[in-house]
């Protein structure tokens, strides 16, 4: 990464290097169990263990005394109560399992509760995404912006498919969709969390929203958006993003025409001939 950097995003970008190269050697042998019997699920819970273990020791070493949230959900205490790293080693696990070249690694800084600093890095195609709360956004050397479309029907819009199946889920997202689809461009799901955060912050997607997500998935993408110009809240307009597991990010022209599209969806009636 170049440009303005701090001491925290070198730390970070270093990191996120050494455990993507790791990835990247993984993932080529990822593709090659795809066409065997045993498949590769065993093979890709190892190596996202192996590169949990990598990112915690180096964090560890260059900030001894800040605690993690991990992608595991565990908490680790460090010595400095107000300072700690949340990170998910591989956001796209899914992907990563059945040989889909789109994955990431997510590093957020915490103090006390607020996100400070976020790097996102893709090793596939070497881009870092980072930013520190005050100094801007940045992909690799080039500064980000969010994307300057005003109106949805020109916009293409990003989001994710609950993992939790059954009515009460599916059933809000698939008429979330269905009023968004009706309303945008186009629409995409491409299964990192992470990296459609990111990409709102370039100008790839004009929007992205998604619920059931955990810190982990959201915490660098957050202060990334915000730091690009964009707006970043939970489907209400809320700032319960990190509590809640539910994230609406947009350009600042599209954000409110968003919320009240996501608040129109949920009052549509659902539909028994799905049997949901």
């Amino acid at each position: 990464m170049a440009g303005p950097r701090s001491p925290i995003l070198n730390v970070m970008s270093g990191a996120a290097k050494r455990v993507g190269r790791s990835l990247v050697r993984d993932f080529g042998e990822v593709e090659k169990l795809q066409v065997s019997i045993k498949g590769p699920a065993d093979f890709v819970s190892s190596a996202d263990r192996k590169a949990d273990r990598v990112l915690r020791d180096l964090l560890g070493k260059a900030r001894p005394g800040w605690g993690f949230l991990t992608e595991e959900g565990v908490e680790i205490q460090g010595s400095d109560a107000d300072n700690r790293w949340i990170i998910d080693p591989l956001d796209g696990t899914t992907n990563f399992l059945h040989g889909l070249p789109h994955f990431s690694i997510s590093i957020a800084h915490q103090r006390g509760t607020e996100i400070v600093a976020g790097l996102i890095y893709d090793p596939l195609r070497d881009e870092t995404f980072a930013a520190e709360k005050g100094a801007g956004a940045y992909l690799n050397d080039q500064r980000l912006r969010v994307s300057a479309r005003r109106t949805l029907a020109e916009s293409v819009l990003a989001t994710g498919i609950p993992t939790i199946r059954g009515a009460d889920n599916i059933m809000p997202f698939m008429k979330q969709l269905a009023m968004v689809t009706n309303k945008v461009s186009a629409m995409r799901r491409f299964g990192s969390a992470a990296l459609d955060l990111a990409y709102v912050a370039a100008g790839r997607y004009d929007g992205y929203w998604e619920t059931d997500l955990h810190a982990w998935d959201i915490a660098a993408g957050l202060v990334l958006v915000r730091e690009a110009g964009g707006f970043v809240t939970d489907l209400t307009g809320a700032g319960t993003m990190l509590d809640t597991g539910a994230v609406l990010a947009t350009n600042p022209d599209l954000h409110q025409p968003m919320v009240e599209l996501l608040r129109s969806a949920a009052k549509l009636p659902d539909w028994p001939e799905t049997g949901l």
